[in-house]
């Protein structure tokens, strides 16, 4: 079974720290790349990593605060003076096109590649991004600014077909797709055996959901609900439970308290602020609402 691998190139906050860039993540998935959010110093995290990012088609902004978006013009340029060629598609509200393209016109007068903006309404749950394998939807949040979350689902694979029933039945070659998306087969004799007794069933599918930022907000469970791995912001301890409710952040034991809810099955927490010197205290408060839980760090992968 092919695994998922989420890169966290920042962890923090609005306020970098020496250990913590501001938001930003690379989705490797069936051979394709995406980026979540572009903070501040995004490129240089994924020279540090060693991520190879000429995979990377789609970026998606979650909402246009400076922690969330200030790294994509320098990363453009860069992808520019590499010879990028491939087309790259930036998904985010409508402003961002008008607030970069006065960037790109000075900065980025001869890309050999072509940007295009893509924008979706951050107050409805609607997909935005299909392909063959993937889609990917909008997650209404609640921020101080229009924010949208983002709901990558992988879409139903085939079933496996039997070795030992293609030998049996002498099925051929360009009938085995058809068999593995569920048809029956036909043998020359006319007898029709019934796709259950070819195949078995195919792999789960997989689906991610990315959470920032936002306050503690319930009408997102119908949305992530059993997602196999959720992130969702953690920007403060439950002593500060006031500044978060003013800021329209959450606390890490409401994003504990959103995957138990939720039945995800696993939970990153990130966008921390830059005040705690170690994040255990959030990690710990998130771990007493939702056992599966785990703290992002800047360079740190994960797989589901």
């Amino acid at each position: 079974m092919e695994q998922v691998k989420l890169t966290i190139l920042g962890s923090g906050s609005a306020l970098p720290s020496g250990n913590s860039f501001p938001c930003s993540q690379i989705l490797e998935w069936r051979n394709k790349q995406f980026m979540i959010d572009c903070g501040e110093g995004a490129q240089i995290r994924i020279r540090q990593a060693a991520v190879k990012s000429n995979r990377l088609g789609h970026i998606f902004i979650s909402h246009l605060h400076g922690d969330h978006c200030f790294g994509l013009i320098g990363l453009i340029s860069s992808f520019g003076m590499l010879n990028r060629t491939a087309d790259l598609y930036i998904h985010s509200h409508g402003d961002l096109k008008k607030l970069m393209q006065k960037q790109l016109d000075y900065f980025c007068t001869e890309l050999p590649f072509n940007i295009y903006f893509e924008p979706f309404h951050p107050k409805k749950n609607e997909t935005i991004y299909e392909d063959r394998t993937i889609s990917v939807s909008t997650i209404p949040l609640k921020h101080r600014v229009p924010t949208a979350g983002f709901l990558f689902r992988e879409k139903q694979k085939d079933r496996h077909i039997k070795r030992d029933m293609i030998d049996f039945y002498e099925i051929p070659v360009w009938k085995i797709p058809k068999i593995k998306q569920g048809a029956d087969f036909e043998t020359a004799s006319g007898e029709i055996i019934p796709n259950r007794l070819l195949t078995t069933p195919p792999d789960p599918a997989k689906s991610y959901a990315y959470c920032s930022d936002t306050m503690y907000f319930e009408k997102i469970i119908p949305i992530i609900q059993d997602v196999d791995c959720l992130y969702h912001e953690a920007t403060f301890a439950s002593t500060e439970a006031v500044r978060a409710q003013k800021t329209m952040h959450s606390t890490a034991g409401q994003a504990g308290k959103i995957a138990r809810k939720a039945n995800v099955k696993k939970l990153i927490i990130g966008h921390c602020s830059a005040r705690y010197k170690t994040h255990q205290q959030l990690l710990t408060e998130a771990t007493n609402e939702f056992e599966n839980t785990a703290l992002a760090e800047d360079m740190k992968s994960f797989y589901f």
